[in-house]
Parts: structure tokens; C-alpha cells; sequence
């Protein structure tokens, strides 16, 4: 019988990682090498790809895929999933992780001072198709080739605001127009609420296919926003701040894992607190 904390590792398994080489993507990834699995990042940036992959090969001694593909666009995730399976003979897990995330440390073109009333449908459209129908198409995909194989693992990745409304005021700017003040989009709070309803709906759909689907719902993460934001938003978390970019990987490789075994359906919510309130 395997110890405890072997149940942890997922050696050699081959875990896909949509938005593999952004921020959260990239630890993921990391998380999976510290498994001993196999990261298969997606992206849509070359350049991204061959930094993240240089980066993660640098610090773990592993395999690191990586595919550049437009995770709307179902023939690309199709060769992508054939490719894995002619060269590993399966694909274990998937990680639903890309979204165009509005970030008070970018200028994101979703998060400014577009209300809901006059919030373009283009934009809409595009978070929409990136972080929902992504995921969709991702599932769909990666899950078939799983349901061949009577195994296999999803994680969806949400957000606090999957489980709560965004609180605006923390967005806030003092001497700023009504009409010009930063809004989080409402496309973002829509996505990750529909990713908790495909985590359910997956979840018993496959569940006699051996197939386990959960979501975490991580908080903010610091990343050099600004001290004011910050601090409003620290304000609303009861262990007092935003969350450290490696703090999510337990987490994840426990989910990606034999130690969740008998987990599926379910959402786990990581944010110090906040959803407490």
C-alpha cells in the first residue's frame, strides 16, 4: 500500500494547463513538476511559452510540453490532445486556468471605467469565449480522450468573485467622476460563476467514467498593484492580506492527485478568509 504522501504524486502523468505561461499558469506548472508529473502549458504567445518552459527547466528536473493555441478554436486543442496521446498514450489531467483577467496591475482593456450599462458586447464576446467557451471546448476535448481511458482529472480554476460579487468601492478613486471610475467587468464575475456550474455539471456527467472534476476558487494575488487598492481590498480579508503567488500549488497538486480520490463536485475556496465576511 502506497504511504500517504506518496498518494501526492502524479508521476509521469501528463497534465494539460490552459494559460500555462501566465502568472498562476506558470505555478501550476510548478506544481505538477513537484509531483513528478508532465506540464503541457497552452498559450497563445511563443515567446511567453519558451520563457516559462526555459524557466521551470531550470529549477526541476522533468518534462515540460508546450503548444502554442488558441484555446476557442477546438480543431487546435484536437491536434493538440492527439499529439499528446500518440506521444504519452494519455492525458491525465487538464487545468482550466486561462482567463483575460482584468488586473489592477495591468491595463487590462476589460477593467476601467466601463459600466454595465454601456459594457461592449466585442468584450463580451472575447472574456466570454476565453474563460467560459475555452474552458467548454477545453473540457470537451481533454475529457473525451479522458472518458476513453475511464480516468482522469479536471480542475477548474474560479476565483473568489465565483462565489461573491466584486465590492467596487475598492476600485475607488477619490476626486474621480462617477463615470470614470474603474468597475471589475462583469464578464469576470459571470465566468467564474459558470465555471463552478460546469465543475458540477461535469462532475456527475463523467463520474461513472472515472473521472473527478473540482474547482478552486483562489483570492487575489500580490503582484505589485497599487498600495491604495491593496489596502482596501487587504481590509475585506481577515487574515489581513492578498495571497503569495506560491500559495496555491498545495492545493492544486492535492486536487491533481490520488490524495483527493473521493473529491469530485466540489469547490474549494482559498482566500484568507474574504468569502467568510
Amino acid at each position: 500500500m502506497n504511504s500517504i504522501m506518496d498518494r501526492f504524486l502524479i508521476r509521469d502523468r501528463v497534465c494539460v494547463i490552459t494559460g500555462g505561461a501566465g502568472l498562476l499558469g506558470y505555478k501550476h506548472a510548478e506544481a505538477v513538476l513537484a509531483g513528478e508529473g508532465i506540464p503541457v502549458l497552452l498559450d497563445i504567445s511563443d515567446t511567453a511559452l519558451e520563457r516559462a518552459k526555459s524557466n521551470l527547466l531550470n529549477d526541476y528536473d522533468g518534462t515540460v510540453e508546450t503548444y502554442k493555441v488558441d484555446i476557442t478554436n477546438r480543431d487546435q486543442l484536437q491536434s493538440v490532445c492527439d499529439a499528446l496521446v500518440n506521444k504519452y498514450g494519455m492525458v491525465n489531467a487538464l487545468v482550466n486556468n486561462a482567463a483575460n483577467n482584468p488586473k489592477m496591475e495591468d491595463e487590462s482593456k476589460n477593467l476601467g471605467n466601463i459600466r454595465f450599462d454601456n459594457f461592449p458586447l466585442g468584450i463580451w464576446m472575447d472574456d466570454m469565449a476565453v474563460g467560459l467557451t475555452g474552458a467548454f471546448l477545453c473540457s470537451q476535448v481533454f475529457g473525451t480522450q479522458m472518458e476513453k481511458q475511464r480516468s482522469g482529472v479536471i480542475l477548474n480554476i474560479s476565483s473568489d468573485l465565483g462565489v461573491i460579487a466584486p465590492d467596487q468601492r475598492i476600485y475607488r478613486k477619490e476626486g474621480v467622476k462617477e463615470e470614470d471610475q474603474t468597475i471589475k467587468p462583469v464578464t469576470y464575475s459571470v465566468i467564474k460563476h459558470g465555471l463552478l456550474g460546469l465543475t458540477k455539471y461535469l462532475a456527475t456527467y463523467w463520474a461513472d467514467k472515472n473521472i473527478r472534476v473540482n474547482a478552486i476558487c483562489p483570492g487575489g494575488v500580490e503582484n505589485g498593484q497599487p498600495e491604495d487598492f491593496k489596502e482596501k481590498l487587504t481590509n475585506l480579508i481577515p487574515l489581513g492580506r492578498m495571497a503569495d503567488k506560491n500559495e496555491y500549488q498545495c492545493s492544486v497538486l492535492y486536487l491533481l492527485s490520488d490524495a483527493s480520490s473521493y473529491m469530485t463536485g466540489s469547490t474549494v475556496i482559498i482566500d484568507g478568509g474574504r468569502t467568510c465576511w
